[in-house]
């Protein structure tokens, strides 16, 4: 069943939009910007936590928006990328931009594809803008259909915190997702984690990298 909730609702019509118009990036300019909020570049963090997976895995991001991390994929030489995003702007802007990739407009909360589809599923700043009592059920989607796999690099905090995001309230927050995850689902293994401060303030991001029970 789809679930439409306010956050849906304000990224999927102009306030969506908007951001799309602002965040289009090659992978160069992607990397600059890592390497001014953190001092080190994206491509940089993929090759430490992805750089020794075959090239031919199987790989789903979710919330992808024009899918600057999929050509950061690419250029590492993946080849098997999927790709989904509530926003139809953003869909149909990511088709244009490059080919070899299954890109179709969804959401977090019913993917469109059947268990242990992907080898890896991950999300790059989308379950902070999931309001935390649904964060749960986008989890439970992606731990379902992803074979081995979990990967993520999100906003980080100890505690649960709402933060205003271009002057709005509930449109964003900061958790420990890796730890959400580690206990929601059984038997699940942190393999590596990193924590990325910002150089400018004291905020942190986490990328981390978590494999399924059994896999």
């Amino acid at each position: 069943m789809r679930q439409k909730t306010y956050q849906l609702n304000r990224w999927t019509r102009k306030f969506g939009n908007k951001y799309t118009d602002r965040n289009t990036f090659t992978v160069s300019e992607l990397d600059r910007t890592y390497v001014q909020k953190y001092g080190v570049k994206r491509t940089r963090m993929n090759r430490e936590f992805l750089g020794k997976m075959d090239r031919s895995i199987k790989i789903l991001e979710i919330g992808t928006n024009i899918g600057n991390q999929l050509l950061a994929l690419q250029k590492m030489g993946f080849k098997n990328l999927y790709a989904i995003e509530p926003q139809d702007y953003a869909v149909e802007t990511a088709k244009r931009r490059f080919t070899g990739v299954n890109v179709i407009q969804a959401n977090a909360f019913d993917i469109p594809y059947k268990d242990n589809y992907f080898d890896l599923v991950f999300t790059s700043g989308v379950l902070i803008h999931i309001k935390p009592k649904d964060v749960k059920r986008a989890m439970k989607e992606i731990h379902r259909c992803s074979k081995r796999y979990i990967w993520g690099l999100e906003y980080y905090s100890d505690k649960y915190v709402n933060v205003t995001y271009r002057g709005q309230k509930n449109l964003l927050w900061k958790a420990d997702f890796a730890k959400m995850y580690l206990n929601n689902f059984r038997g699940a293994k942190l393999v590596k984690q990193k924590f990325y401060k910002y150089r400018k303030d004291g905020n942190v991001d986490t990328m981390f990298l978590i494999k399924k029970r059994g896999a």
